[in-house]
């Protein structure tokens, strides 16, 4: 790998983790991990969506920052490159679909202030899994707060990644349609996504994808 910072993104469910566990272990990359479950507004919101959205989205960003301050302005001689199973935009973008307008106005000026003094990853990896398949994934894995989370909110998330997206016309993307592809169990699958990734640091274009 020739980026020294790489950050996976998705929808809930599209396998962002599992991807970047499988990528530093091969690589004996740093590994940044979302920690997600300690939030203890999360089974709060997906009961009541609307009186917990803000908490939530606050304490995101807060402990997102954080760990990324920390993680990041250290670096490990021990280890080739980063690889993080989230991008700190994300926050921005669940907040968009998630509060009130005056709401996310607010939000969005602490924000901007924090993100300021974070380093943007060389590449985002972005997985993209249909919302069918996604609830899918969602079920299998099991958490109890997570199994009433509605196709309509995965909808409105995975549409807030896309008009991202397209905004970003100078961050290097790489969009991976993993539908028809099972990198956890096909080790073909995995290394094309290896071979692709590897291959996008010389090519002088910011969107790849792969079907």
């Amino acid at each position: 790998m020739k980026y020294n910072y790489i950050a996976i993104e998705g929808t809930i469910g599209a396998g962002k983790t599992t991807l970047a566990e499988k990528i530093a272990d091969q690589y004996n990359a740093k590994l940044i991990l979302e920690q997600f479950e300690d939030n203890d507004f999360l089974p709060k919101f997906y009961k009541e969506p609307d009186k917990y959205a803000f908490p939530l989205e606050m304490s995101f960003m807060a402990s997102r920052f954080q760990q990324l301050k920390d993680q990041l302005s250290t670096q490990d001689l021990f280890k080739s490159f980063t690889i993080a199973d989230y991008f700190i935009n994300k926050t921005l973008i669940f907040a968009r679909k998630t509060l009130q307008d005056d709401e996310y106005k607010l939000f969005s000026k602490f924000f901007n202030f924090i993100n300021s003094s974070l380093p943007k990853p060389d590449l985002l990896v972005y997985l993209y899994v249909d919302v069918d398949r996604l609830k899918m994934n969602i079920i299998n894995r099991g958490r109890d707060y997570e199994k009433n989370i509605e196709k309509s909110y995965l909808e409105k998330i995975q549409k807030g990644y896309f008009d991202y997206i397209r905004q970003q016309l100078e961050m290097r993307i790489l969009i991976i349609d993993a539908n028809n592809i099972d990198f956890v169990k096909n080790q073909e699958d995995y290394d094309k996504i290896i071979n692709v990734i590897s291959k996008s640091y010389d090519i002088g274009i910011h969107r790849i994808e792969l079907a």
